[in-house]
């Protein structure tokens, strides 16, 4: 793909392959074979219109009076997003979200491969999530380093974020997941997708509270 072309695109447009790659996936398993714009606008909530515009910025796709070919255009947008990849990952923080994070089988089917967790407390350290063994965080450094981890998945509590991030970016990560509740530094060329779950059920707590003030797009 052309560099300067995929600069240009729009992050809300970026945010929406996902789900259109989740959604054509699904009619994968359905064993649906062709689909339009129409039905798959049926099934996102987005319109016909815009997810055209949206697969245009990464070339045509589509026929004209036929649609698209479910298979081909799901893996052409998993190629895009990159899951044609393996990621060698690790997440550090190995409590309940941690470990949750850590047994959801979806990730590693994607291609992100979780190599360790990390943790300080002594009572999980040598402890196994699955096959998966919980590391001492003193060690997070020289393993992502020694193991060429790509991405490093925070779920400590804030105080903590900080230097983990620091400890990840030293051993060479190229990307950061973070669920703790901080705005962590990083260098530019570094790629950080916060996930801060309490400011996401706040945005909740605001449409239910202020129901038909808000424009959905």
């Amino acid at each position: 793909m052309d560099t300067d072309k995929e600069n240009k695109i729009s992050i809300t447009v970026i945010r929406r392959l996902p789900k259109y790659y989740r959604h054509l996936g699904e009619l994968l398993r359905r064993g649906i074979n062709r689909t339009s714009s129409q039905e798959l606008s049926r099934l996102t909530g987005f319109t016909a219109s815009q997810i055209r515009q949206d697969l245009n910025n990464f070339g045509g796709f589509g026929q004209q009076g036929y649609g698209y070919n479910v298979e081909e255009l799901h893996s052409q947008l998993g190629k895009i997003l990159g899951l044609d990849k393996i990621y060698n990952t690790v997440i550090t923080g190995a409590g309940n979200l941690g470990q949750a994070i850590a047994n959801y089988r979806g990730f590693a089917e994607a291609g992100f491969k979780l190599l360790s967790l990390f943790d300080k407390n002594p009572k999980v350290i040598g402890l196994k999530i699955g096959d998966i063994e919980i590391r001492d965080v003193d060690e997070l450094e020289d393993f992502v380093r020694g193991n060429n981890v790509e991405i490093g998945i925070i779920t400590t509590p804030r105080e903590h974020a900080q230097d983990v991030a620091d400890a990840y970016i030293k051993g060479g990560v190229k990307g950061i997941w973070n669920f703790a509740p901080a705005d962590l530094k990083v260098d530019d060329n570094i790629i950080i997708e916060n996930v801060h779950l309490n400011e996401s059920l706040f945005t909740l707590s605001y449409f239910l509270t202020n129901k038909g003030d808000y424009v959905k797009s």
